[in-house]
């Protein structure tokens, strides 16, 4: 049953069903989208207006009535257009600066650039004198035009009362001008002063109401304005009537239009899924007599029965309204349309959209050949191949000569400045520029040579940089390592003195307390100092093995219990139910996280709380611990890192600044990672090492 189906769904039969019902909806959705476009001037929005109130066609006969009173309110009277009252000074020099301008264009007219503006400007002004004279004239009459335009396009208006006044100014065509008058219509609109009124209110919620405008203009005054407009039932009815028309035949082609377009997509979609394959899942697409027309050639044919149709439209349904000829002029070219689109979408499926075209076949056998002479000879040989090969490529390609020119052109002069970048980096280089870097992109010889250069660059800039940072911290391991031995020395030597010459039993034995304290501490210090030699140089013995980290961490931590009460410290340790083993060596490991802990202990923040976080992520375990500082941490993490340095500045604690260098040490010579990380004064000392999977 399964197989029949599978067969059915991508069955011939099936195929040409759904490739008609495509077409068909195609060439529906087209023809009815051309008839609501020349029978309904486009209009599609008039299917979601509710009432004629919430139409277009309503708003912009308003917006237009209330601005053609506005011109008039504006304007006032021809006797105040002809007095030149409507005219400013601007706009006359405005005018005046048009002619100035074209006469400093036309030089044989007396435009000097010899002679200053001034001079040029009273030059203007003599020649283009009677021009001058005739701009306000010009102005005059074109405000009388606007005027009378708008005086006679509303009176066109039938079925309307209106009144306007601006001030003593006013026009209306209403038997009464009572605001009470106006509101006794069917409909109207009322702005008085601060007051905007409409009915019916629903006018407001029409979306394109914001284009009725309250009237402005540069002569008007908002407070001293009153605009009435009342809409009868003559000017109503059959603008309503039209609406209801208008609104029945595009609702109508818009529902149809919708059925064609779901019906088409749907259609389309399933036959682009089932074209070139004989059931779901097959991988082979099966090709056919038109799929073996070239690509380019087969989408130049399809641009070109696009450009037929536009032609065969135009000239038939637009100029001479021959509507009955979409449906069979879209049918007949939309199939021959598809049969080549179809072929497109089998040679996407199929991989060979650009490799089954004229071009990609000629260029690609010429390259070929050229390839295998490039491969095959010497740098001379390949110099030789590109002499005799881009004439001929030339001639292979006369058709489009002039990209070939631009093609070889371009490529020249990105080689030329690929070796003139190379070129000047190098000097840059040589005069001691390290930062300096050839940005060539690419894989071609002169792009690995830039690299080439470019590597041996960093290399030179990591070698200065590391020697100075080796200096650096040459000096500072010296001067440390001088302040902390000699504290403890001079106490000794000072001690010494003092017990030679003391005869009290009781501060004798104080002295020599105190001596073995400070030989403690150097003890301490020489040790710490030969266990970071040790770790740093790799010299350690690594014993690696299967390690449980949480015993290892709950372990250690009781170990400690006297320094943790001691310290008041609150420590939260977090990890996984389950066992989380490491490869690691145990000692080595527990030093590590030993020396984290004794760093705590030095610099935590009395009474405060310590997390140790661990984490399975995979083929890694990852170890946290934070803490907040007792000492302002104002030093990076980059330099709390080395050797000798300590968090609290002063260097007024008993660490030796080694604890960090030795745990990093420890932990990377077992493959592991350690960083640390600052926030404030929050501490984080960050440990990785390999799982044990």
């Amino acid at each position: 049953m399964d197989i029949k189906s599978r067969n059915y769904s991508h069955g011939k039969f099936t195929k040409v069903m759904v490739f008609i019902i495509t077409i068909l909806c195609f060439t529906g959705a087209i023809t009815v989208f051309l008839n609501i476009m020349i029978l309904g001037n486009g209009d599609f929005a008039i299917t979601f207006e509710k009432s004629y109130y919430h139409s277009e066609k309503f708003i912009n006969d308003s917006s237009r009535i209330v601005s053609l009173l506005t011109t008039l309110l504006e304007y006032k009277s021809e006797e105040n257009i002809l007095a030149g009252n409507t005219i400013s000074e601007e706009e006359i020099q405005r005018e005046k600066n048009i002619l100035y301008e074209k006469f400093i264009g036309n030089y044989w007219e007396g435009y000097n650039p010899e002679l200053n503006h001034e001079q040029n400007y009273q030059k203007f002004e003599e020649i283009y004198g009677d021009n001058i004279e005739r701009v306000k004239e010009r102005l005059i009459a074109e405000d009388l035009e606007i005027f009378n335009s708008a005086l006679r396009r509303i009176g066109e208006y039938k079925g309307i009362y209106y009144f306007g006044k601006n001030g003593e100014n006013q026009f209306t065509n209403s038997p009464n001008i009572d605001k009470s008058f106006f509101k006794t219509h069917p409909s109207y609109l009322i702005f008085d002063k601060e007051e905007e009124g409409v009915y019916p209110a629903e006018i407001r919620d029409n979306s394109y109401y914001h284009r009725i405008n309250w009237p402005q203009g540069n002569n008007i005054s908002k407070t001293e304005t009153a605009l009435y407009i009342a809409y009868t039932d003559e000017f109503l009815k059959p603008r309503m009537e039209e609406w209801e028309n208008k609104k029945e035949i595009a609702t109508d082609y818009f529902y149809k239009l919708m059925g064609f377009l779901a019906g088409f997509i749907i259609a389309f979609i399933y036959l682009i899924i089932i074209i070139g394959r004989r059931f779901f899942g097959e991988k082979k697409v099966h090709l056919n007599v038109v799929d073996k027309l070239y690509n380019d050639v087969n989408a130049a044919m399809c641009f070109s029965l696009i450009f037929l149709w536009f032609v065969l439209m135009d000239n038939l349904v637009f100029r001479n309204k021959y509507l009955q000829g979409i449906f069979p002029i879209t049918l007949l070219i939309g199939t021959l349309g598809l049969i080549l689109v179809l072929s497109l979408v089998k040679h996407i499926k199929n991989g060979t959209f650009i490799k089954h075209t004229i071009i990609f076949t000629l260029f690609a056998k010429f390259f070929k050949f050229l390839k295998e002479i490039y491969d095959s000879g010497s740098i001379g040989i390949k110099i030789a191949v590109v002499v005799v090969g881009y004439p001929l490529l030339v001639a292979l390609t006369f058709f489009i000569f002039p990209i070939t020119i631009g093609i070889a052109l371009w490529l020249a002069l990105k080689k030329v400045k690929e070796y003139q970048a190379i070129k000047e980096g190098l000097a840059r280089v040589k005069e001691g520029d390290l930062q300096h870097k050839i940005e060539i992109k690419g894989t071609g010889e002169l792009a690995k040579l830039a690299a080439d250069i470019n590597s041996i660059t960093d290399g030179l800039k990591n070698a200065v940089a590391n020697e100075l940072k080796s200096e650096r911290l040459k000096t500072e391991l010296i001067t440390n390592v001088s302040h902390d031995i000699r504290t403890p020395l001079t106490s000794i030597i000072t001690y010494v003195d003092l017990l030679k010459n003391e005869e009290d039993q009781r501060k004798m034995e104080e002295y020599i307390e105190i001596i073995e304290q400070k030989a403690q501490r150097l003890k301490i210090l020489t040790d710490d100092l030969f266990e970071a030699s040790k770790a740093s140089s790799g010299n350690v013995l690594v014993n690696l093995e299967k390690i449980d980290i949480v015993s290892l961490i709950t372990q250690g931590l009781g170990e400690v219990n006297d320094k943790i009460q001691e310290r008041e410290l609150d420590f939260k340790v977090n990890y996984p139910k389950e066992k989380v083993l490491v490869t690691a060596d145990g000692k080595l490991l527990w030093r590590a996280i030993e020396n984290l802990l004794s760093n705590i202990f030095k610099y935590a923040l009395t009474g405060s709380r310590v997390y140790i976080d661990i984490e399975n992520l995979g083929n890694k375990v990852k170890l946290v611990m934070k803490n907040i500082s007792a000492y302002e941490l104002n030093i990076s993490a980059e330099e709390l890192m080395e050797r000798f340095k300590r968090g609290d500045e002063s260097r007024s604690t008993q660490g030796s600044g080694l604890g960090l260098s030795i745990a990093k040490s420890l932990v990377e010579i077992q493959n592991g990672s350690f960083d640390i990380e600052i926030d404030g004064d929050l501490f984080k000392a960050v440990i990785q090492i390999p799982s044990a999977m």
